[in-house]
């Protein structure tokens, strides 16, 4: 990931750091990063942005210039101006693999150092793994929704921004789809690339058959021919006409694209005219304004579709646009925090996430409980850095990939189904109830009544 500027942040952050140094307030802060809670149409979340949200740790530095800025807005004292210029980050991070199934309250990421440094990177952490998770999670729908299908995402041109069209296509690969449009994503992560051609190409031509044959011989290898520009059951039988003439020439038509119209019903016609003209082997693909609701239907109408490329409704997360993702101090200064605004308020301490299977091998139920508290199951947070180092290096994409893979073959059935209202069982040890009792005594005691 390109970095950008630490200056990517809340002004909070930084108004907060310089009270921090006034005050002396340097030591040792414990902040998780998780989701309040689970939107309607999302049973579940994916981990997804945690090698980015590294990478910023790693390289997270000041530059002259931006030291400079910050002088001349006149806001901040020299301490906070010297600190910000030999700025490193020292702590330790633990977080759950990127791939994981996780739900609301378990934290996806926790983070360990000085509080100042632990407060100023919250908002750019937000940030990166907010989207990831989100786009993880829709992609993670589609694909439960369309198994065995070949899905591409095709969003980059409508997502917010170009960082976003560019972790779209990562956090898509990594809940499953084949690959993506974006041609960056390929060169930066190694993402298998699809493309086709748009309407504009056929328009150019005054003749559609031509406009077939021209990308044909210029693009042999993989053939993909745009149908609906006009009448697309008329340019499926031109397809038809055309493909001997280029099998003469080595070239096959490997596939169709529809784009509009009753995918459904042109979809099974348009199959049935290859067929009729000996094309039984070209894939028919579909695009235009789809989401996992669109392949549930393809799937119920037994429509004869081999792959579907999803942009706008992945890309902005279009029915869940952003989930309740935050990251609160659970620790500082050896004291357990809590926060306890009404709807808002948090369990202190350091947490880990106990995972239980059944018999299947299906997830059964979590267990949120304190960090050094060791129960049943399979804990999902594990140390990636420490002192500000990684522990290992950044695993491959495909075997993050593999790794959504076997989470989404263990989810229980209804979630598996995108069953609405399906929930998943998680549950809150007796030792964090009792702690937070703890800290709610703790706060009163300090804070007597007026």
């Amino acid at each position: 990931m390109q970095q950008t500027s630490p200056l990517l942040t809340d002004l909070y952050q930084i108004n907060m750091i310089q009270a921090y140094l006034d005050h002396g307030d340097t030591e040792t802060a414990v902040f998780e990063l998780f989701v309040r809670t689970l939107p309607p149409r999302r049973g579940f979340l994916m981990a997804a942005g945690l090698e980015q949200a590294l990478d910023f740790l790693e390289n997270l530095r000041f530059s002259a210039a931006e030291i400079a800025w910050l002088k001349n807005t006149g806001r901040f004292g020299p301490n906070l101006l010297n600190y910000l210029r030999d700025f490193r980050f020292t702590g330790d991070v633990h977080a759950m693999p990127e791939g994981t199934v996780f739900f609301a309250n378990e934290p996806m990421l926790r983070l360990t150092a000085p509080l100042p440094q632990a407060q100023f990177v919250e908002s750019r952490l937000i940030n990166i793994l907010h989207y990831q998770i989100l786009i993880a999670a829709k992609a993670a729908r589609s694909v439960l929704a369309a198994p065995n299908k070949l899905l591409v995402d095709f969003g980059m041109r409508r997502a917010h921004g170009a960082e976003a069209g560019l972790m779209a296509a990562r956090a898509s690969y990594i809940a499953g789809f084949a690959g993506t449009a974006t041609v960056l994503a390929g060169k930066q992560f190694g993402i298998p690339l699809f493309g086709t051609m748009a309407h504009s190409f056929i328009e150019a031509f005054s003749d559609e058959t031509e406009a077939f044959e021209t990308f044909a011989r210029t693009r042999p290898d993989n053939v993909v021919l745009l149908l609906d520009t006009y009448d697309t059951e008329a340019a499926a039988r031109k397809v038809v006409a055309l493909a001997p003439r280029l099998t003469e020439t080595g070239i096959a038509i490997r596939g169709v694209r529809l784009d509009s119209g009753d995918l459904i019903a042109l979809s099974k016609s348009v199959r049935a005219i290859l067929d009729a003209g000996g094309l039984k082997e070209t894939t028919i693909f579909v695009s235009g304004g789809l989401d996992e609701d669109s392949l549930v239907a393809f799937a119920r109408a037994g429509a004869p579709i081999d792959g579907i490329g999803i942009g706008t409704s992945l890309t902005t997360s279009a029915d869940v646009p952003s989930i309740d993702c935050v990251y609160k101090l659970q620790e500082y200064a050896g004291l357990p925090r809590r926060k306890r605004s009404e709807n808002k308020s948090t369990w202190p301490g350091r947490k880990q996430v106990w995972r239980r299977y059944d018999t299947d091998g299906r997830m059964a139920s979590d267990l949120l409980t304190l960090a050094d508290h060791e129960k049943a199951g399979a804990p999902l947070i594990h140390p990636v850095m420490l002192g500000g180092q990684r522990l290992q290096p950044a695993p491959s994409l495909d075997d993050i990939r593999r790794r959504a893979k076997r989470e989404l073959e263990c989810l229980p059935e209804a979630l598996r189904k995108l069953t609405p209202g399906a929930t998943y069982k998680v549950e809150v040890a007796d030792a964090l109830v009792e702690l937070a009792a703890d800290v709610d005594r703790r706060l009163e005691r300090s804070s007597p009544s007026i």
